[in-house]
């Protein structure tokens, strides 16, 4: 809209928590009117998401608890970033720790990011194809299990919900550009 400025100048940052994944601050900004008001942002390092699909058309999917929804997750495998890393060499670290194989095409099929009004995190979303045997050491706090999907089924699990993870989701939906969805 005209007369609004395009961003809200920060006036002032306090952090809260400093935690092993995330940081929590809040900063106080200005709003367009002059008034001052506060913005709570969780910190969180930059993820990948990875659509695995094998030979057959399959997409391997991981199956694992997540504590925050109380509940089991059929989800496409992802992970954070490490400091330093570049999204193709997390999105390939990703694949050989919790699938188990090595990509032989990596595509990439954009950024988005995860939750912008509570923080600046963003994720890349990768398609994969050609894959190979190839593991290294899972994260021990995590448990998988894969369950492997026809790549046809994946529009009725979304519709019908038993696909409730939104970076999954939006993962395999912009696969669908390329795959198409038979």
């Amino acid at each position: 809209m005209p007369g609004f400025p395009t961003n809200e100048p920060t006036v002032a940052t306090r952090t809260v928590y400093n935690g092993e994944f995330i940081d929590i601050r809040v900063d106080t900004v200005r709003l367009p009117n002059g008034r001052e008001t506060d913005r709570e942002i969780v910190n969180h390092p930059s993820s990948v998401c990875v659509v695995p699909v094998d030979a057959d058309r399959n997409v391997i999917l991981v199956r694992q608890f997540r504590k925050p929804a109380g509940q089991f997750l059929l989800e496409a495998p992802a992970g954070k970033m490490q400091p330093g890393e570049v999204p193709e060499a997390a999105a390939i670290r990703e694949l050989q720790e919790e699938i188990g194989h090595f990509p032989g095409r990596l595509q990439s099929l954009g950024v988005f990011f995860m939750n912008p009004g509570l923080s600046p995190q963003c994720m890349h979303a990768y398609l994969t194809t050609d894959l190979k045997p190839s593991e290294l050491d899972a994260d021990d706090d995590e448990f998988i299990e894969l369950r492997r999907v026809p790549w046809t089924d994946i529009p009725t699990l979304i519709a019908a919900g038993a696909i409730q993870d939104a970076k999954s989701i939006a993962a395999l939906l912009l696969a669908m550009r390329v795959l198409g969805d038979n």
